[in-house]
């Protein structure tokens, strides 16, 4: 998909009218546009074409116009890596993306050595950024941070509870689970259950008889938002109401629609939503007056295409290795708040947040 701006001149309007088009730079957002992930894919694409809209609004980039290609891997490694294969030759300068880690982490190998940088606004794995790449950035936190704070809480205000910690037993839910499990063991609470489950079903029936037999009290989800709310909804049918815990993906307005209710005082982990930063007001009203309310990664999004232009344009070139420089040795004002990165290419200053579902939307937990 292309997005294209031009800018149009008048000279003497009795005379002629002569349409002045700017040259273009590429750049793609790339992510699950199709399949179980694309209510996240959305907000990814939602947020790139905002951001691009503004910056050519504003006057480009180094007097050029912003083209973007959305391009969708349905968080497919695979189609990922043949995505990543494509976009040099279609003289990307950079990529916005990709949200599932497994997917950023096979492309990022081709980005690496095409020289293309990439900032993922979703990818949470810690290896990510641990080999040493120079063009990788990630403005999301890791599993481990998350799953550190999400552990302390449990062991903090759920002590005494029966706890169960289960996962879709994918790499990004396994992962978050086990830093869920050695948070909470240090925090002095031993899990009266951990162990996998069969992920995108859309019975969990027994799975939540067996919890509620055992008479767990407290139940973290490492997996999918639509997982979560079949589990609560089910739950809640049975006559049982344990407490969900979960990480960033319960951000998904899904999660409330399918729980049909039942997501009612779940709590979840999430970096600081943006849309209440002072920064991102007038950003956020331009999303509302489209409709469109600019939850989860869309934000994220629009900010990973701010920082990539602000490096652009203090480097005054788009050649990769000066614009690295550049991300690396500088901070940048976004919709987030003021960012940097550290010397692995992750934000330096993560932080994560408590947020609770209450009435159909999720709010911050003072």
């Amino acid at each position: 998909m292309r997005l294209v701006a031009y800018a149009a001149a008048s000279i003497g309007c009795l005379v002629a009218m002569i349409s002045i088009s700017r040259a273009e730079i590429e750049i793609a957002v790339v992510g699950p546009m199709s399949g179980d992930y694309a209510v996240f894919g959305e907000q990814m694409k939602r947020g790139a074409e905002q951001a691009v809209s503004d910056i050519n609004t504003g006057g480009g980039l180094l007097d050029d116009d912003l083209v973007l290609f959305v391009e969708d891997d349905g968080c497919d490694p695979i189609r990922a890596v043949a995505i990543a294969n494509q976009l040099p030759g279609d003289n990307v300068k950079f990529v916005a993306g990709h949200l599932c880690s497994a997917a950023s982490i096979q492309a990022s190998r081709i980005y690496t050595e095409e020289g293309l940088i990439q900032i993922t606004p979703a990818s949470t794995d810690p290896t990510l950024t641990e080999n040493g790449a120079e063009n990788v950035f990630r403005l999301s936190g890791r599993e481990d941070q998350q799953g550190v704070l999400a552990g302390q809480l449990i062991a903090k205000y759920f002590a005494n509870r029966k706890v169960a910690i289960i996962h879709n037993d994918g790499a990004h839910g396994k992962r978050l689970a086990e830093a869920v499990k050695k948070s909470l063991n240090a925090g002095g609470v031993t899990e009266a259950m951990f162990e996998p489950y069969e992920p995108a079903k859309t019975d969990y029936s027994e799975l939540v008889a067996r919890m509620k037999k055992q008479g767990i009290e407290v139940f973290y989800v490492g997996g999918h938002h639509a997982e979560a709310a079949v589990m609560v909804k089910q739950a809640r049918e049975m006559g049982y109401a344990p407490q969900l815990v979960a990480g960033d993906t319960l951000t998904a307005e899904e999660f409330w629609q399918i729980s049909e209710g039942a997501g009612e005082g779940a709590l979840m982990t999430s970096t600081p939503d943006p849309r209440f930063n002072p920064d991102a007001s007038a950003v956020v009203a331009r999303f509302r007056a489209n409709q469109f309310e600019p939850t989860g990664y869309t934000l994220n999004t629009y900010a990973a295409i701010q920082v990539w232009v602000q490096a652009v344009r203090q480097a005054g070139t788009t050649i990769p290795e000066k614009v690295i420089e550049a991300l690396r040795h500088n901070r940048f004002k976004t919709v987030l708040g003021e960012i940097a990165f550290d010397e692995k290419g992750d934000v330096s200053t993560p932080r994560y947040a408590w947020y609770r579902w209450t009435n159909g939307s999720y709010a911050r937990l003072q």
